[in-house]
């Protein structure tokens, strides 16, 4: 829904778009482009995660000379810069191939294979590793990597809202004398820092859509800064907003989930490792 919104046309609103999707291609539509993103997220957050974690303790580390100590205000935002950038490496060809796959408004049709039609209403792509290689050889990495600045623009300052809401709200909810917070505390900060992460990042979320869309059938854009002029000029400041309830929503339960799940094994970790070096 958020990339048909961001990318797409004729989709009045998010109620339009469901049964617009629904009526066009059933229920198989709303998981187009699943597969690859689904076989990524795991390396994807443990890197994001890994890289915020480690940073923050190697700043403290830096400062303090105990990495174990409470990171300062500054040290996560840095440590949330630096998870944003690697995101960025990471994350642009899952993004792009999905969003490729998202925008093909019809299932590949083995009749077709022949025609190799590029108008839209036809499929491009058979699937995602047929949709990353014919990019490849077509585009090249530059190809692969196409709205990855855009994606900087969403996933620096979006990561920094993401992880300094998410240690304010842990800390302003876990009653005094606690040393960790609770599964209950985790939850509830981690949904309120990704409703406001996915909220605010919206606009950009929407350039890189559109510039990732881009390229299916016809190329109509020649950079971030003219796909935002093009947008802008056509749709009005409006634009930047699409999917921004979507995001929200979504961003909720996923970043719950993703918190709780990080905490949960850190403690784990630490527990095993406290019982193997007591």
């Amino acid at each position: 829904l958020q990339t048909r919104l961001q990318a797409g046309q004729g989709y009045g609103n998010t109620l339009n778009c469901v049964l617009t999707v629904y009526r066009n291609e059933s229920v198989a539509g709303f998981f187009k482009g699943m597969s690859f993103p689904l076989a990524s997220i795991a390396v994807y957050s443990s890197v994001v995660f890994g890289v915020f974690s480690n940073t923050q303790r190697l700043l403290s580390q830096l400062r303090h000379r105990d990495s174990a100590r409470a990171p300062v205000l500054a040290d996560v935002a840095l440590a949330s810069t630096a998870a944003g950038f690697v995101s960025v490496g990471i994350g642009t060809p899952v993004d792009l191939v999905k969003i490729r796959l998202q925008m093909q408004t019809q299932p590949y049709i083995k009749a077709n294979i022949k025609l190799k039609p590029t108008v839209p209403g036809f499929p491009v792509y058979q699937g995602p590793i047929h949709c990353f290689r014919t990019v490849l050889q077509k585009e090249g990495i530059a190809g692969i990597y196409r709205g990855a600045g855009a994606m900087l623009l969403r996933d620096v300052p979006g990561y920094c809202l993401y992880f300094i809401p998410y240690t304010f709200f842990c800390g302003w909810t876990t009653p005094d004398g606690c040393i960790s917070p609770n599964p209950s505390s985790i939850w509830l900060a981690g949904g309120v820092a990704g409703a406001i992460s996915w909220g605010t990042a919206t606009p950009m979320d929407v350039v890189k859509s559109r510039l990732q869309a881009d390229g299916v059938y016809l190329n109509k854009y020649k950079g971030t800064l003219d796909c935002i002029f093009q947008s802008y000029q056509n749709e009005g400041l409006k634009v930047f907003f699409r999917g921004i309830t979507v995001n929200a929503v979504r961003g909720f339960p996923t970043s719950s989930a993703m918190f709780l799940g990080y905490e949960l094994s850190l403690k784990a970790m630490k527990r095993d490792q406290t019982e193997t070096n007591p």
